[in-house]
């Protein structure tokens, strides 16, 4: 089994930034790629931004320039640092991660953006 550990979602003014994060861990043999999507309410959970192993990144357009994924390999930890943060970015946060053909998902880290 897999699990996904998210942590550094919160409460912020428009205009503020956070970094989540999130670290898998258990039967970790092969992660092709970690990234995060959110859902907002009322809304179908999409896309936020992928990074692959080799470190290829791929972002929505409404956070491109804003928000920027990393990871680190050794750790198996994936990060979202997001920057001028908007009301519309308020969202359940998931992350995921790649392992051959299977999709393991966290439980979700709540953002909030007052304005």
């Amino acid at each position: 089994q897999v699990q996904l550990v998210e942590s550094g979602g919160g409460l912020v003014q428009a205009g503020g930034s956070l970094r989540l994060s999130c670290a898998a861990s258990g039967s970790i043999f092969r992660i092709n790629a970690m990234g995060w999507h959110r859902q907002a309410p009322g809304e179908q959970r999409g896309l936020v931004a992928t990074i692959t192993t080799g470190g290829s990144t791929n972002y929505a357009d409404s956070v491109k320039g804003r928000f920027t994924i990393s990871r680190d390999n050794a750790k198996n930890t994936v990060y979202l640092q997001m920057n001028s943060l908007k009301p519309e970015d308020t969202a359940i946060y998931y992350c995921y991660v790649v392992l051959g053909i299977r999709i393991f998902w966290g439980q979700g880290t709540q953002v909030t953006v007052s304005s």
